[in-house]
């Protein structure tokens, strides 16, 4: 099982390991190339596998408008990350002191001193220290200074497009969902507590489970096919969502209400895992509650012909 740290004060048989920075987010078919990687060095090496992220994302951080962002909680990071075989996990809270870390000092303190860092797995674009100064370049300038290596693999590139967090994020926004599930490598989820609402679906016969989605990535809103697993369950329920801003009831929040097949119960409070399986239409204003039901409906049949 996977080791996980909240700062850089890790013990002495995870030091002078392969030590990966990044945020990760989505651990998608990019990330996974580079864990395999890594995997390799581990077996010549004999030595452990570390990641060092920071939370909240440094993106978010510094922009501060910037609410849904994440295509993966940490929670979900850490249990992909331990699939692909990581020894350890440093979340590092990101904030205004560790923020202003001079690029040298990450170096020689952080990575050089704590860590006794053996191989640096990061990434072309990587930045860091305070106004993101340092760079790959200074990583490789003080290699022999402080008895590392840097490692700089090759990004994935598919349909002539590098695969990244970014890509997938813009995918999911414009809802080219499937095109993003098959860059994620599985199907993207949200994770989330059903919390009471409005009882809106209720009163016109949908009844639903409303989730917050917190400051996940907020995909093209609409309604979609899922599926999904109630915590410590393996089987799935199936059914359809609306994610977004209910517009037929002036709704100014964003939700996510799930409505689920074959399912009667009480689900309150119980942590959820929602699968979004098939985009299948855009949010839009319907003119009555009845021409809204009758979308539904037909929503519905879509719905529960996709496997």
């Amino acid at each position: 099982m996977v080791k996980l740290y909240k700062n850089f004060d890790i013990s002495k048989k995870h030091k002078e390991s392969i030590i990966l920075i990044g945020n990760f987010d989505g651990v998608h078919l990019g990330h996974q190339k580079l864990f395999r990687l890594a995997q390799s060095y581990k077996k010549i090496y004999k030595l452990s596998i570390g990641v060092i992220n920071f939370d909240p994302m440094p993106k978010m951080f510094f922009n501060k408008s910037l609410k849904n962002f994440r295509i993966s909680s940490i929670d979900q990071k850490i249990n992909l990350l331990n699939k692909l075989g990581v020894d350890f996990i440093i979340t590092k809270k990101f904030d205004k002191p560790f923020s202003k870390t001079k690029s040298i000092d990450f170096i020689k303190v952080i990575l050089s001193k704590k860590l006794k860092a053996r191989f640096l797995f990061v990434s072309n674009n990587f930045r860091f220290g305070n106004k993101r100064e340092g760079d790959v370049n200074l990583l490789i300038k003080n290699e022999k200074n402080y008895n590392y290596k840097v490692v700089k693999p090759k990004p994935l590139i598919i349909n002539n497009k590098v695969v990244s967090s970014s890509l997938i994020r813009k995918l999911l926004e414009n809802g080219f969902l499937e095109k993003a599930n098959k860059l994620l490598n599985k199907t993207w989820t949200i994770e989330s507590i059903v919390q009471k609402g409005r009882q809106v679906g209720k009163k016109i016969g949908f009844p639903t489970c409303n989730l917050d989605i917190k400051d996940y990535i907020l995909a093209k809103p609409g309604v979609y096919a899922v599926r999904v697993l109630k915590k410590n369950s393996s089987k799935y329920i199936k059914g359809i969502a609306n994610l977004g801003y209910r517009p037929t009831f002036n709704q100014k929040k964003i939700l996510l209400e799930v409505h689920l097949f074959n399912f009667s119960g009480n689900l309150y409070n119980m942590y959820l895992s929602v699968e979004f399986l098939k985009f299948i239409r855009k949010e839009k204003k319907f003119k009555s509650v009845n021409q809204l039901r009758s979308q539904i409906k037909t929503d519905l049949k879509i719905a529960k012909k996709i496997k």
